[in-house]
């Protein structure tokens, strides 16, 4: 087991273990409990519905609420049909690069982390020094959204939370929120020879697919603008369409999958309230000569946007650390939303490119994991009574 001083070290370790997110991770989350227990953290697991996945909540030093909690998730995505040079699960350096799934997003982080939590344990802390990691990050914050109800009784509630993802260590106070749905259409089949005398499930998938664009039209024209994204608005977003089984049948049932990426500062639920009277009258309209034909919504996974001020206590502490009072905010979602939504002040700050995320390849620069190490120390040290 590596000893908590080198990242790199750490780093290795966790890209060893293959936490893609259809999988089990609890090997890695048993080798990470083990190490933190060997530092006297008080390590609370907290288990997915199947038994098959669990995240931890730890802490050390002062009991109660309040401290700053590190937030770090441990699924990472498919490496299949990629193009690696290397083997994605063996961490492998190249020109100041360390190479390997995960690296970036966002095992380059947690291995910062749990060094730091060596550094802390070694303190003597004036403040609680906690540590969220996380599961199923990737399918939708679901992982996370699950443990979050527990951290009062657990661990307590921090007064900042750190949420690690990818941002070149610059500091994010915002990030829109995501809510992934289904539509799944019901017509009448039948021979195609006579398509007039059904309900194509499929016309009615497109159907509802146009009214998803002309409520991106209205809200691109006149919903909530914010200026600090690249996209300044709500965006709506069609990924999947599925239906029929051969062409000379007319399909009788669809599915469509699609998103909200909505700002913080404007509620997923008017805007989808505006697309379900929209299906219910294309329904209506279809059951005029075919009863059964239907339109019928499923939310996947949610997780709220993150909009933090700027000027709060936890923010100017961040500022103060890194040196700069520039914040930014990001396309991508991340678990810190869900953090706020539960009245934790959190950012985003971590090490590594989103851009090599997900990618064949991806890595994280050493100087990042430097700059990393080197922020969390100065954190550590302001936690401490010298």
């Amino acid at each position: 087991m590596p000893e908590p001083g080198r990242s790199r070290d750490i780093l290795e370790t966790l890209v060893g273990f293959p936490t893609v997110s259809r999988d089990s991770n609890l090997p890695l989350i048993d080798w990470i409990e083990a190490y933190l227990d060997r530092l006297g953290f008080r390590c609370h697991r907290v288990s997915d519905p199947t038994g098959q996945k669990a995240g931890l909540f730890a802490r050390i030093g002062p009991e109660g609420p309040g401290g700053v909690m590190l937030s770090a998730h441990t699924d990472v995505v498919p490496t299949e049909g990629q193009d690696w040079t290397s083997d994605p699960f063996t961490l492998t350096e190249t020109g100041g690069r360390l190479v390997g799934r995960g690296a970036a997003d966002m095992k380059g982080y947690l291995a910062c982390a749990l060094r730091a939590a060596g550094i802390a344990a070694d303190g003597r802390l004036a403040e609680p020094f906690k540590l969220a990691i996380s599961y199923d990050e990737e399918i939708g914050c679901v992982g996370i959204s699950h443990m979050v109800g527990h951290l009062d009784d657990t661990i307590g509630r921090p007064d900042l939370c750190i949420v690690g993802e990818p941002t070149e260590m610059a500091l994010v106070t915002g990030h829109k929120g995501k809510t992934a749905l289904r539509c799944t259409c019901r017509g009448s089949g039948g021979h195609s020879s006579m398509a007039p005398d059904y309900q194509n499930a499929l016309h009615l998938a497109a159907d509802v697919m146009a009214e998803i664009r002309r409520l991106q039209d209205r809200v691109r024209e006149s919903g909530a603008q914010d200026p600090g994204y690249a996209v300044p608005y709500s965006t709506l977003h069609v990924g999947r369409l599925e239906g029929g089984t051969a062409l000379n049948i007319v399909p009788d049932s669809a599915t469509l999958d699609f998103e909200l990426r909505a700002l913080a500062q404007e509620a997923p639920e008017p805007l989808l309230a505006q697309l379900r009277d929209a299906a219910a009258r294309l329904a209506a309209a279809a059951q005029v000569d075919h009863p059964e034909a239907d339109i019928r919504f499923e939310t996947l996974t949610f997780y709220p946007g993150l909009e933090t001020d700027p000027s709060g206590p936890g923010v100017r502490r961040v500022m103060d650390l890194l040196g700069s009072d520039e914040v930014k905010k990001v396309s991508f979602g991340t678990e810190a939303g869900v953090f706020a939504a539960a009245g934790v002040e959190s950012v985003v700050c971590g090490p590594g490119a989103i851009s090599v995320a997900h990618k064949a390849d991806e890595y994280i620069d050493i100087a990042q994991l430097d700059a990393c190490d080197a922020f969390l120390d100065r954190l550590v040290a302001s936690m401490t009574t010298g």
